[in-house]
C-alpha cells in the first residue's frame, strides 16, 4: 500500500517562513536525499483559511512512496534536509505518515 508523509508548517502570529529557499533549494535536496522511493511530491503554499480568513499554514508538502519500506529508507537519509529546517522557518514542522486511500 502506498504510505504519504505530509510535513505541516503552522502559521503562527510572528513566525517566520521563506517560501522561495523551501521551493528552490529545501524540496530540491529532499529529493536528492530521500527521492529515490518517492512517488509523487505535491506542496501547497498556504494563501487563505475559510471565508478569507488568514491561512493557518505557511505549507503543506507531501511526498507518496511505494509502501512503508520505501518510506523507512528515505527517512534514514533525511539528515541533511532535517538540518536544512531552519534556513527557511523557526516553526517545528508537524509530521503526519499515512496509508493513502484515495
Amino acid at each position: 500500500m502506498t504510505v504519504s508523509l505530509q510535513v505541516i508548517y503552522q502559521a503562527t502570529e510572528g513566525s517566520r517562513f521563506d517560501h522561495d529557499y523551501y521551493e528552490n533549494t529545501h524540496i530540491p535536496l529532499m529529493h536528492q536525499h530521500m527521492g529515490a522511493g518517492i512517488l509523487s511530491t505535491v506542496v501547497v503554499k498556504g494563501v487563505a483559511g475559510a471565508r478569507g480568513t488568514p491561512a493557518k499554514f505557511h505549507a503543506i508538502a507531501t511526498a507518496v512512496f511505494k509502501d512503508q519500506a520505501s518510506l523507512e529508507e528515505a527517512m534514514k537519509a533525511a539528515g541533511p534536509v532535517l538540518a536544512d529546517i531552519p534556513n527557511y522557518t523557526d516553526v517545528q514542522p508537524e509530521v503526519l505518515i499515512g496509508d493513502v486511500v484515495g
